[in-house]
């Protein structure tokens, strides 16, 4: 299983970190987040040094569908009426500015960068998109509603959002990467303050960046409580009906459209973490109901951390810990929130003001109807008896016959047959018999 991102690009590597070192800023987690916050810190000329505990985008920055945008799902009629327009006009033109930071750094790179319109469609819903639109025209933003003649399916219309892009992630990020001061293979088994505990020695530093998906301290932050991940798929199909612009569902389990090349990329099948879902199986009979000549070349999953109001968690990791950030949270957009936060973290790191961080703070108001799902996701697993338990939190693993992995519904750690970690925030593989680390 890998992606046709994974299967037609060759990124850089690097040695792994051997004794100890000493930063001022350091970087943990090399995926796309990470890697852009080394790249304006370089530019900045700040002393910073970023770890990765595999390879660089080897986790689910090699899975995305790499839509640069920042219309994300029906969020701004939400945003109004719930955080208020100042709030909403601030996630708007925080997204915008990401994106055209890519419309900047691509102009001159070898990445498969377009330009595209962005739409999210409803199946059913008019009134949804009207809505939407309503409220993009109070920000200021022009916004439209449109028929979708190019997809296969019928729709109540989408909203269409002009000047935004698509592109080949790992070609954008090979060349990001290539003069980066980076470490692979460089696992933090432990952290205190202003120390970071390696397989092979410390790490000295002043400031620490957490870019590690799901972020990986639990003492602090309440992330177990304020995310939980989702599970996404896509098929990249030949000889399927070509379109020109970017789709996705409002409902979120919908299925979401875009063309590569020769290729055209369907996404669906979602679930959370742990729990059943359509997975590739729906995706396979939508294919065979409606591009009956296509042929599969690629499959692969995702894997997002989802917040309790639908906007990322970017700043202070914890007000009890001074001089640590976090980039986490990006609700299936983690192209455009990447750059995003790397944009609103390098300002923070050098103490400058931002004029958006206010929005994305981690610590805002958590008293959600999510949280409370996720605290009882939580307590049930908790109380499910089972041989195998995540070292995470030690919730009930589920086995997952279609990915075959042992799942977590709770957080959402994933560990191979062998017990291999696949995806965080557990720190480690399971213990022969499924308890706790190796």
């Amino acid at each position: 299983m890998e992606s046709v991102w994974t299967g037609s690009e060759t990124l850089p590597h690097f040695q792994a970190l051997e004794g100890s070192a000493k930063t001022d800023v350091l970087i943990i987690g090399g995926g796309i987040a990470g890697l852009l916050c080394a790249y304006f810190l370089q530019e900045k000329g700040v002393d910073y040094l970023l770890v990765e505990g595999r390879t660089i985008c080897g986790g689910v920055t090699g899975n995305t569908t790499a839509k640069i945008t920042s219309q994300h799902g029906l969020i701004y009629h939400k945003l109004l009426k719930n955080a208020g327009p100042e709030k909403a006009k601030q996630y708007l033109e925080a997204n915008q500015n990401a994106v055209k930071k890519y419309f900047a750094l691509c102009q001159d790179m070898d990445c498969d960068f377009e330009k595209k319109a962005a739409f999210v469609y409803s199946l059913d819903d008019r009134q949804k998109l009207e809505d939407e639109a309503s409220a993009l025209f109070k920000l200021g933003f022009p916004a439209e509603i449109v028929e979708t003649r190019e997809l296969p399916i019928r729709t109540a219309g989408a909203v269409r959002f002009p000047e935004q892009a698509q592109f080949h992630p790992l070609k954008f990020l090979a060349k990001i990467a290539q003069n980066l001061h980076i470490y692979e293979h460089t696992f933090v088994k432990e952290l205190s303050p202003h120390r970071a505990v390696t397989e092979r020695g410390n790490i000295a530093f002043q400031k620490l960046i957490f870019a590690t998906h799901f972020p990986i301290d639990n003492k602090h932050g309440l992330y177990f409580l304020k995310m939980y991940q989702h599970r996404s798929y896509v098929l990249a199909l030949e000889n399927a009906v070509k379109i020109d612009g970017m789709y996705v569902d409002e409902a979120m389990c919908g299925l979401s459209f875009r063309s590569y090349q020769d290729f055209l990329l369907l996404g669906g099948g979602d679930h959370r973490t742990g729990k059943k879902g359509g997975n590739w199986q729906e995706l396979r009979n939508f294919t065979v109901l409606h591009y009956p000549a296509a042929k599969e070349r690629y499959f692969w999953a995702a894997q997002d951390c989802m917040t309790l109001d639908g906007v990322p968690y970017i700043g202070q990791y914890s007000p009890k810990m001074p001089g640590c950030f976090v980039a986490t949270g990006f609700n299936k957009w983690g192209m455009t929130s990447a750059m995003t936060a790397a944009m609103i973290l390098t300002d923070l790191v050098l103490e400058n003001e931002n004029p958006y961080a206010e929005v994305f703070q981690p610590s805002r108001n958590m008293i959600k109807p999510q949280l409370f799902v996720n605290s009882f996701e939580a307590v049930k697993n908790l109380l499910t008896i089972s041989e195998k338990r995540c070292p995470h939190l030690g919730c009930a693993l589920k086995w997952n016959p279609d990915e075959h992995s042992w799942d977590c519904p709770c957080h959402g750690s994933r560990f191979g047959t062998g017990g291999v970690l696949l995806d965080n925030p557990a720190n480690g593989n399971l213990k022969k018999g499924g308890h706790g680390h190796v």
